[in-house]
């Protein structure tokens, strides 16, 4: 018979609740940093939302000299070059910035780069993206956001109470803000994937999240006359074992993207290490926490005590 597998057997009891407005005060700081970050630094925008060509290239003569290539772009006169390794060591990205003019315009810079490497380098693929297209992307990543957060609202509501939904749009706008942060302040490429990777922060946010409502929930139920702070302690502390083997298990396969997915893959590395971590701390301390505010109704408990207070009362004599 197999047995579950459980990484703490003895419920702890952990003082969450004494430490939520050190978490709540935590929270706001990082909110309003990253706002101010991404209002006065920006994102370092990727090609996919700021336009440029990317080209993909493989060097035939054993390993890229990235140092001797960047040189030889840099004297092309096309503005802002950037070379990156790219997986094995002969593979190599090359971001141009976009050129003035037309399409035509871009097409002359991408022939220039190829004349310049000459027949030593395989052309494996080349994209260009125009400024129309990379503003569409942006709006489009926007609205995709906004609505993932309203839908997640909406889906809590519906299956647990409006407070419920609250807590739950609170806390994933915090984890996606914190993490738009995280990439002003580091200014590592903001691109498609790691807009994906955003989202898919909110849906890993908001996972953890329902478990710890649900049993949020079974409690209420439960022990109907309970203090809340007392009931949301011990739905934390119940809920525990199944966040570190969840936050354990997670960041292991997200490592190894990091560690061997090559340059491709770090952004959305980065930006799930960093959901997985803030997702967490905001399931404990913010969307738990929030309902000791704004609490959901406890079926049945004031019902309860209003038949203990009352007395009893005997059947009339016919």
């Amino acid at each position: 018979m197999l047995r579950p597998l459980i990484i703490i057997r003895k419920i702890p009891n952990i003082d969450f609740m004494g430490w939520h407005k050190v978490g709540f005060a935590l929270s706001a700081l990082l909110t309003v940093g990253s706002i101010v970050l991404f209002l006065v630094q920006g994102l370092n925008y990727g090609i996919d939302f700021s336009g440029g060509t990317l080209m993909e290239v493989r060097t035939l003569s054993g390993p890229a000299d990235l140092a001797q290539m960047r040189s030889t772009l840099n004297g092309l006169g096309l503005g802002d070059v950037s070379l990156q390794q790219f997986g094995a060591a002969d593979d190599v990205l090359i971001r141009l910035a976009r050129q003035p003019g037309d399409d035509k315009a871009q097409e002359q810079g991408v022939q220039k780069v190829k004349g310049a490497l000459g027949g030593n380098v395989e052309y494996r693929r080349t994209e260009v993206v125009g400024p129309t297209v990379g503003a569409e992307l942006i709006r489009a990543g926007v609205i995709a956001t906004v609505l993932a957060l309203f839908a997640i609202a909406a889906y809590v509501w519906l299956r647990f109470e409006w407070q419920f939904g609250v807590g739950a749009m609170l806390s994933t706008l915090h984890d996606t803000i914190t993490t738009v942060g995280l990439f002003s302040l580091l200014q590592i490429d903001f691109n498609l994937t790691t807009l994906a990777a955003i989202l898919t922060i909110a849906g890993y946010s908001i996972n953890d999240t329902v478990v710890i409502y649900d049993r949020m929930r079974e409690t209420m139920r439960k022990y109907k006359t309970m203090d809340f702070r007392t009931l949301i302690n011990k739905s934390l502390n119940e809920t525990l074992s199944r966040t570190i083997l969840t936050v354990s298990t997670t960041t292991l396969a997200v490592l190894s993207l990091l560690l061997f997915g090559g340059a491709v893959l770090r952004g959305f590395s980065i930006a799930m290490l960093w959901g997985i971590v803030v997702g967490t701390y905001s399931s404990l301390f913010i969307a738990a926490p929030l309902l000791y505010y704004i609490r959901p109704r406890r079926s049945g408990s004031a019902r309860d005590k209003e038949a203990e207070a009352a007395p009893a009362k005997t059947a009339p004599v016919s």
